[in-house]
């Protein structure tokens, strides 16, 4: 260690905690925040973003980039990770970085009304507003990183992996697509219609049963908080987390599987290396990594035979009696094969052909090729050719994420990264305890998440994407175990 390096270390704690203070402010926003204060927040945003990239740019920064040494595993990584963010940083101008978090802040609140109105005309100014300055963005960062515009944004989310990679991940999975999605379909045919369980469901006894399971996964409430917004999500800080997820009073699933899914992110978030915090090898590996945590929670465990035994004999005691609550009912309902119009509802079989769609379309746009006034039209083609149905309407098409409209390109790679990583994960997870199912069949995460407390979360962003996961399976990325699980759930009855 030498004083330039303990410079730095203090100088990243203050941009962690900036960068807290802003997820502090996104959850208000989405979660509790009147709409009258969007024009506030969206200066409040731009401002806490103009001060973490002074903080970032300032020029005794570089002196002592140039000056640090770490000895060790952890310091070492850490300095790199510090020279690469601060590379990043310095691409781009201040002023920038300021109008793009305006941007993205108006555009947001405009998204909101325009997707629950269809309206994708009353969007469209402010998303090509941020469209532009998300082009700006990465031919600055193109510039700096020798990466291409597109990869130059991907790798804010996942470093190591650009479309380059991606291309040929999607492109074998579209081929499997083509021949599984028939079959799964016949092979759902042929077994009994699925029951929906009778509703109404009251929205606190909903709300109560979803703190029960985050906390069976482990999620303790004394550093997190269950709320409502209108999209599903995880933010907050590692010791005060803030979930959300949406209530309807005709189906539980909905919540309870939002629930799951982003207490996984928070038990990522619970449990990265406190001795890092606030420093850069101290927060998580990338958003493929992130993925990989709340489906390895949410599609691999709590959708699983094992799980849903449990659930089986869970749901009686919250809901009063019902035959909808046999596990071999939830596992039809919950693992549904089907053509949907909508991400976040799509079945484990279609949702990765939902992001092959997301990738090609937000690369066009990143790349010039396809303008903002042609995303609907663009959208809709290439629903139809991925899943043959056509899009009724854009709240069902173009408007229904959030992601481009908060300025977030190159992100919706990592969902599908993180599926086949799950996968890849969950089968290391058999192998190494092989009373897993065992556990989870009794409501039971400990196990689950002891291994990858130790294997994922603990290792922070020291190792990339593909060594952590090189660290806790013994290979890189593999997606044909991703495929493997597919055809044992799906197509083996």
């Amino acid at each position: 260690m030498n004083p330039a390096y303990d410079r730095l270390k203090a100088r990243f704690a203050r941009i962690g905690a900036l960068g807290e203070a802003q997820s502090m402010l996104h959850w208000d926003a989405a979660a509790v925040m009147p709409p009258g204060g969007a024009a506030a927040r969206g200066e409040q945003l731009a401002t806490l973003a103009g001060l973490a990239h002074q903080l970032m740019t300032e020029p005794g920064m570089a002196a002592d980039l140039a000056e640090a040494e770490a000895g060790g595993a952890w310091d070492g990584a850490n300095l790199d990770l510090m020279r690469h963010a601060q590379a990043r940083a310095t691409a781009l101008p201040g002023a920038l970085v300021e109008a793009s978090a305006r941007a993205n802040a108006a555009c947001e609140t405009v998204w909101r009304e325009a997707r629950a109105k269809s309206d994708f005309a009353q969007v469209r100014p402010f998303l090509e507003e941020v469209v532009r300055l998300q082009r700006e963005t990465a031919a600055a960062l193109s510039a700096v990183t020798g990466l291409t515009p597109y990869d130059s944004l991907m790798e804010g989310y996942q470093r190591g992996i650009g479309a380059g990679d991606v291309e040929p991940i999607f492109a074998a999975y579209e081929a499997f697509l083509v021949e599984a999605l028939p079959q799964a379909e016949e092979t759902q045919a042929r077994q009994p219609a699925a029951r929906e369980p009778a509703g109404p469901f009251a929205t606190a006894t909903q709300q109560a049963l979803c703190r029960e399971m985050a906390g069976r996964v482990g999620l303790d409430f004394a550093h997190a908080r269950l709320d409502e917004s209108l999209h599903p999500f995880c933010g907050g800080t590692p010791t005060d987390v803030r979930i959300t997820t949406r209530y309807t009073p005709d189906s539980f699933a909905q919540a309870l599987l939002g629930v799951l899914h982003e207490t996984g992110h928070a038990m990522y978030e619970r449990g990265l290396p406190l001795d890092f915090a606030r420093q850069p090898v101290g927060e998580a590996a990338g958003m493929a990594a992130h993925e990989s945590q709340s489906l390895i929670v949410e599609m691999q465990a709590a959708r699983s035979d094992a799980f849903l035994s449990y659930l089986g004999r869970k749901l009686p005691e919250v809901f009063g009696e019902d035959p909808a609550y046999a596990p071999e009912n939830l596992g039809r309902l919950w693992r549904r094969v089907e053509r949907g119009f909508i991400r976040v509802d799509a079945g484990e079989i279609s949702y990765p052909a939902h992001v092959i769609l997301r990738f090609r379309l937000e690369r066009a746009l990143i790349g010039g090729e396809l303008a903002v006034a042609d995303l609907p039209g663009a959208w809709n083609e290439g629903f139809r050719r991925l899943l043959g149905r056509e899009v009724p309407d854009d709240a069902r098409g173009c408007l229904q994420d959030i992601h481009w409209h908060d300025g977030a390109f190159g992100y919706f790679p990592s969902y599908t990264l993180g599926a086949m990583a799950a996968a890849q994960l969950m089968q290391a997870v058999r192998a190494a305890v092989p009373d897993v199912d065992a556990a989870l069949a009794e409501g039971d995460f400990a196990p689950l998440m002891g291994w990858l407390r130790e294997k994922v979360h603990a290792q922070g962003s020291r190792l990339g994407f593909q060594d952590l996961l090189r660290h806790a399976t013994g290979k890189p990325l593999d997606p044909s175990d991703f495929m493997a699980h597919l055809r044992s759930r799906y197509l083996a009855h």
